[in-house]
């Protein structure tokens, strides 16, 4: 017996929930190390829901080799979403990239608009927030709403870093290889910087360092109260 077998169960009887309702499900994926729980436990109670990678082009290449292993090893099908705006275009007037000058627009382009798609032809978007990682996060419930009706579902919006990292070690799941080297939260490769963990803030630190932004928009602007 697992001490989570109780939580998988519970994740199982939603996701169960909403295939008998004839809802189609989705599941989105930064594959970090706090990753791993939610495709581990998806690999073992929904194998067939389709799992997306935002794939920005900015990636450190760790990330890339991190999840062709994740997919080898839980046999998802994890599909790589793109821009539709080239890289080299995205660029502001003074041909500045804009992960420098409009961080904003540059998540919008890379992270918010290829997933606009995935929710117009999806009912239920499974995502790995939890709360302890933001107060942005802690203010999320189990359920939310996300345009075009669709359902953001939160399974894991109650574990703990140290339920994460429990989990990976109960079941010999691996980790980012960045993780070792000081990045906890890891993004794109010029926004993500490595921390300092005795000024550590919360699992977003290293994250837009320098900047007032704490959030891609994914889970900001891709949900309504």
């Amino acid at each position: 017996m697992s001490q989570f077998d109780s939580l998988v169960e519970e994740i199982k009887k939603d996701l169960d929930g909403y295939k008998d309702r004839g809802l189609k499900v989705f599941a989105s994926s930064s594959l970090q190390t706090n990753s791993m729980p939610l495709l581990h436990i998806i690999s073992r109670v929904a194998p067939d829901v389709p799992v997306y990678f935002l794939n920005t082009g900015y990636h450190f290449p760790e990330t890339l080799s991190f999840r062709k292993q994740v997919q080898d090893l839980l046999g998802l099908n994890i599909t790589d979403l793109y821009s539709a705006v080239p890289r080299n275009q995205q660029k502001d007037a003074a041909g500045r990239l804009l992960f420098t000058s409009d961080p904003d627009y540059c998540c919008y382009l890379n992270k918010i608009q290829p997933l606009e798609p995935i929710l117009a032809s999806n009912d239920v978007w499974i995502s790995g927030v939890r709360g302890d990682q933001s107060k942005v996060r802690a203010a999320m419930k189990r359920e939310e709403k996300a345009p075009n009706g669709v359902i953001r579902f939160h399974p894991m919006l109650n574990w703990t870093s140290k339920m994460v990292y429990d989990y990976i070690r109960e079941f010999k799941l691996p980790k980012h290889p960045l993780e070792s080297e000081g990045y906890l939260s890891i993004g794109c490769e010029p926004c993500t910087r490595k921390i300092d963990v005795n000024a550590l803030l919360d699992d977003r630190s290293g994250r837009w360092a320098g900047m007032n932004k704490t959030e891609c928009g994914l889970h900001t602007q891709l949900i309504q109260k």
